[in-house]
């Protein structure tokens, strides 16, 4: 253990100063307890084993059932935070990419940029940490991922501002709908254990929340792109067809692979 506190001592404050691509790769190795058993994510207070004393009030959270994840429920959380962490690993490089060119021409788009390339680089983050908290391995497209998303921003930062924008709006409208759906199934599976009686986990409430916030801040991005021009680009119909097929390629590759 004190080995591995010297370690992550030399190695996080070099992390933080690299692009966060990697950090997904720290908490793996800082965090050495064993795997977090999925239904911690999802149930309940009491173990059902337990049994209470004819003396002592039983209360409402204690008589609630502990019901581990199905095998699909498993497997639906897996791939889901895979293809998130891949999806903010793709804008963190896009935006990247893109705002060289684009704060050059138009100096006045430098805070928004900033903002939206911030906001991505934390919900990497996010997704980096809930990976490695589960021991759920990134995709194996990783290096893919990165070279087509550092070409993409560097191509449409090249074409200007308006195929910058309509590059963002493109993705926001992919990943936020993606993300809608994703809180959705979340929220059945809520729906289901309440009707059962079982006690909802925090850590699935804040699983919910997390996505939402990070669905509304994409959501944002769509919105500030619109108002900065994206369909203005030309050839704007091309351009939102290919990429929205790309991402939607993209999602459905990593959720597997």
């Amino acid at each position: 253990m004190n080995a591995a506190r010297t370690l992550q001592s030399l190695h996080k404050p070099l992390l933080r100063l690299q692009t966060p691509i990697y950090d997904f790769l720290l908490p793996s190795f800082a965090h050495t307890q064993s795997r977090i058993n999925h239904a911690s994510i999802t149930t309940s207070s009491a173990s059902p084993t337990s049994k209470s004393s004819p003396s002592t009030p039983t209360s409402d959270s204690t008589t609630k059932r502990r019901r581990p994840l199905s095998k699909a429920q498993q497997q639906f959380l897996d791939s889901a935070l895979r293809v998130n962490q891949a999806g903010e690993l793709a804008a963190t490089l896009i935006y990247n990419a893109q705002t060289p060119p684009i704060t050059r021409a138009h100096p006045h788009l430098r805070p928004l940029m900033h903002h939206m390339y911030s906001q991505e680089a934390g919900h990497f983050d996010t997704f980096n940490h809930l990976l490695a908290r589960h021991r759920i391995r990134p995709t194996a497209m990783y290096p893919v991922w990165q070279a087509a998303a550092s070409v993409l921003g560097w191509g449409t930062g090249l074409m200007g501002k308006e195929a910058s924008m309509a590059c963002t709006e493109a993705v926001e409208t992919e990943i936020g709908g993606h993300y809608n759906w994703q809180v959705r199934v979340l929220l059945g599976w809520v729906k289901e254990m309440e009707e059962k009686g079982e006690e909802i986990g925090e850590e699935v409430r804040e699983l919910v929340s997390t996505l939402k916030r990070i669905r509304d801040e994409e959501l944002e991005h769509l919105d500030e792109a619109v108002g900065e021009g994206a369909k203005e680009a030309k050839p704007y119909e091309f351009l939102n067809r290919v990429i929205r097929s790309g991402c939607k390629g993209a999602i459905w590759i990593s959720e597997r692979v």
